[in-house]
């Protein structure tokens, strides 16, 4: 599943192509197709900008489109007749402007709303804050990780939440508890407040380092790294699959941080 620093990119490649530039053509199809998306025909791009592992495109007049790109999903960007690198069947979304034609393949969440019904949208409106933004607000993130809801959770599963803190994925979660000797498995209540705070400075220096890097550039140490060596021990690292709606695996030094 695409992560935060993902989306971010994401949001950087498309801005200077869209925003400022009218919606010449709006298309939708799939499972749960926008029917209503031709309303964007004739706005204005104001805005693309990702939040978490979300992308929002606002248009002058108070509508928004959002995707989630899940697992498989993706944002392309072509010149108007240049030959599409996945079939136009997988397309969920198409826009077209001038001078670009940006498609959305495989995304299984593409809606349009209006964007002042952000503030009780079910998703957007109970993100977390989100780790690459500017105005991340750390104090708030670690009083959601330390809410009631949480103190069972194993850790692996609290830095997940979007609710909690939006915008880590498994890749980072997996680096972030490396990169500080946290035991994956345990419970949010039994970590102190100085690692719990450690944790989450942690996962936005590693999502802002990736960010800012061409994808797969930037260098993990025990994501998908099963049986080979610990770069700090030596150990080899384990993993272990975690269950619930998105299958994800969790992969940790059993020297350097614990765990089972």
């Amino acid at each position: 599943m695409p992560e935060g620093d993902t989306l971010f990119r994401t949001a950087q490649g498309l801005r200077p192509y869209l925003v400022g530039r009218d919606v010449l053509a709006a298309r939708a199809q799939g499972p749960g197709a926008v029917p209503q998306v031709q309303r964007i025909i004739g706005k204005r791009v104001d805005a693309v900008e990702a939040q978490g592992k979300n992308l929002l495109i606002r248009f002058d007049g108070g509508l928004e489109l959002r995707t989630h790109l899940r697992m498989n999903g993706s944002w392309h960007r072509y010149r108007p007749g240049e030959r599409w690198r996945r079939p136009p069947a997988r397309a969920r979304l198409v826009l077209e402007v001038d001078g670009t034609v940006a498609v959305c393949f495989d995304a299984p969440v593409v809606e349009l709303f209006e964007t002042r019904a952000e503030a009780i949208h079910p998703t957007l409106s109970r993100l977390g804050p989100d780790l690459l933004s500017p105005e991340f607000d750390a104090a708030e993130a670690f009083r959601r990780l330390r809410a009631p809801e949480r103190a069972s959770m194993s850790v692996r599963e609290a830095l997940l939440d979007q609710r909690a803190l939006a915008g880590i994925g498994n890749i980072w979660r997996n680096e972030t508890l490396f990169a500080e000797r946290v035991d994956p498995f345990v419970a949010v209540r039994d970590l102190d407040d100085a690692t719990l705070e450690r944790l989450i400075a942690t996962a936005r220096r590693l999502l802002t380092q990736s960010a800012g890097v061409a994808p797969g550039r930037s260098p993990t140490k025990v994501y998908r790294r099963t049986g080979r060596p610990c770069p700090r021990c030596g150990t080899a690292i384990r993993s272990a699959p975690t269950s619930g709606e998105v299958p994800r695996t969790t992969y940790w030094c059993p020297n350097c941080q614990g765990g089972r």
